[in-house]
């Protein structure tokens, strides 16, 4: 009889990139910190990783990001102010984010790609498998796609990743796998990755989104793997040969995700996380929701 796979209860989210994309807003402000609504877009994630119950979670970050450290830390000075006043509700909102969960970092130095991030979480997560969530994709607290992941990682063991289906036109914008069915419905054995390949080249239109579970023999591979597209070491590029030779730490599964999710590494749909968000909050909705159809109905044909 085998024993059963252990469970798995740390996530790793890199948090090292510069946030290019979002200058000038991120050049002393961590691309993390930006709101979503009222809360950074980090600590949806956070949130995410503890609500699939991994509760020891580490950040790989890099310079000037000390503020993410400070939003999941204690701000003795802001209770104190807020508890004297009686301010009961922001209180326990600002209290959130520290009670999360167990928060590590540490720093990648010399950014090398998404492969060397997580590498650099191997002194930490030892040798059981672990999940990566990369911040920039906001999956719906309603869609839960990790705990998912964690019980197909648990079913069939060596490593999941999350699957979406895009436009062929879309394709070289993502990782993008290569699959052939299983006996469980919306999951897939991986048989092959490329990383953003041209439309003519892809092997399917399933794209690879921001999360994985991943065994713990992804680092042995991790170390010996190559400078890949970009010059950078490419998570991908493991995965592939995990894949083809599943004495690495495979096989490979892909769970086919269809839910909700928010890219906040782009402006406009960063913009779109914000309104849908927005909308559906039962605090906010009602009069945003009123007011988003005074203005396309009113103001927007005047703006064309």
């Amino acid at each position: 009889m085998t024993s059963p796979r252990p469970r798995i209860s740390k996530a790793v989210i890199p948090a090292a990139g510069l946030g290019t994309r979002f200058l000038p807003a991120t050049k002393a402000t961590p691309k993390e910190m930006l709101p979503v609504v009222d809360r950074p877009a980090i600590q949806y994630v956070v949130e995410e990783a503890t609500a699939a119950g991994l509760t020891d979670v580490l950040m790989i970050t890099g310079r000037n990001k000390r503020p993410l450290e400070d939003h999941f830390d204690r701000n003795y000075e802001l209770e104190e102010a807020l508890n004297r006043k009686g301010d009961d509700e922001r209180l326990s909102r600002v209290r959130e984010s520290n009670d999360l969960a167990t928060m590590h970092y540490v720093r990648q130095g010399d950014p090398r790609g998404l492969g060397h991030a997580v590498l650099c979480a191997a002194p930490h997560v030892g040798d059981q498998p672990f999940a990566v969530l990369l911040g920039d994709d906001l999956i719906d607290p309603r869609d839960p796609l990790l705990s998912l992941m964690t019980e197909v990682q648990q079913a069939y063991g060596g490593s999941v990743v999350a699957l979406m289906e895009v436009a062929p036109e879309q394709i070289h914008l993502y990782g993008c796998a290569a699959v052939e069915p299983v006996d469980r419905d919306g999951v897939r054995r991986v048989t092959g990755l490329v990383e953003k390949p041209a439309a003519a080249d892809a092997p399917s239109n399933y794209a690879i989104i921001g999360r994985y579970v991943l065994d713990p023999g992804v680092f042995e591979v991790l170390r010996k793997t190559p400078p890949g597209r970009g010059g950078e070491i490419q998570l991908t590029d493991a995965l592939q040969a995990m894949a083809l030779d599943p004495s690495l730490g495979g096989p490979v599964h892909g769970v086919i995700f269809s839910g909700r999710r928010y890219d906040t590494g782009d402006k406009g749909d960063y913009l779109r996380a914000i309104v849908r968000l927005a909308c559906e909050r039962p605090d906010l909705g009602p009069d945003f929701r009123a007011w988003l159809r005074r203005y396309v109905g009113e103001e927007m044909p005047n703006l064309e």
